[in-house]
């Protein structure tokens, strides 16, 4: 299998990030799976400029020379595309916001009514055989209201993908808070091996990994230097 990791951290060891390594290394526990993380903050991704040359020439490609071509490329042979990145105001960083928005290469220009009344452009690409997994986390104390955003674009981008939301990633990166990081951590490379026999994380599962290490009032005096 496939895998393309879109790190969308602007840091290499960011709490999401952890996550997310421990995700993998669960995932490649037998070591047969190519994985390829790309971090988003290294490249040059400029923003879309809305010209839609990419929707005349219909190569799968964008007009702007950087690095989002090489990017699409890696996109349309994956068979596991997970996006990682942190919580910024309520949606991704705009580096990997960019990255989302370039992809429109990969659809055409032309219409499709879906069953359900859903109106979206032709697939340029076989989207059908990707998977999508979305590892997001913030620095709030609990999960109510912060992902919601967040994950209503990411169910509409990614046609309902696997969404794991964390709160308080900070703790991650704490020493003294490995006794509740540290099971956290074991517990998405348990989620990991899940993924890679099932090709999808069970509502349990993605329960256990949303929950809160500490509770909220805890939180908030650390947080506070109380």
């Amino acid at each position: 299998m496939k895998v393309l990791v879109l790190n969308g951290s602007p840091k290499k060891k960011s709490d999401t990030f952890r996550l997310t390594d421990a995700f993998l290394r669960g995932l490649n526990r037998s070591g047969e799976h190519e994985i390829h993380i790309v971090n988003v903050i290294e490249k040059e991704i400029a923003p879309c400029r809305g010209c839609f040359g990419c929707w005349q020439q219909m190569k799968g490609h964008c007009l702007i020379e950087d690095d989002q071509n090489a990017i699409l490329d890696l996109y349309r042979d994956s068979d596991l595309i997970i996006w990682s990145f942190p919580l910024y105001c309520y949606g991704m960083p705009s580096h990997l916001k960019a990255v989302l928005d370039r992809t429109i290469p990969l659809v055409k220009m032309r219409m499709e009514q879906l069953s359900d009344g859903t109106v979206r452009h032709e697939a340029l690409a076989d989207f059908s055989r990707i998977h999508t997994l979305v590892i997001c986390g913030c620095g709030f104390p609990h999960w109510e209201g912060n992902f919601d955003a967040v994950k209503l674009q990411c169910k509409t981008c990614f046609c309902n993908p696997d969404m794991v939301c964390v709160p308080e990633t900070p703790l991650l990166n704490v020493p003294l808070a490995a006794l509740v990081a540290d099971p956290l951590l074991e517990k998405f490379e348990k989620a990991g091996e899940e993924y890679a026999s099932k090709m999808t994380l069970s509502a349990e599962t993605i329960a256990e990994l949303e929950k809160p290490m500490i509770s909220a009032e805890e939180y908030i005096r650390n947080v506070n230097g109380g």
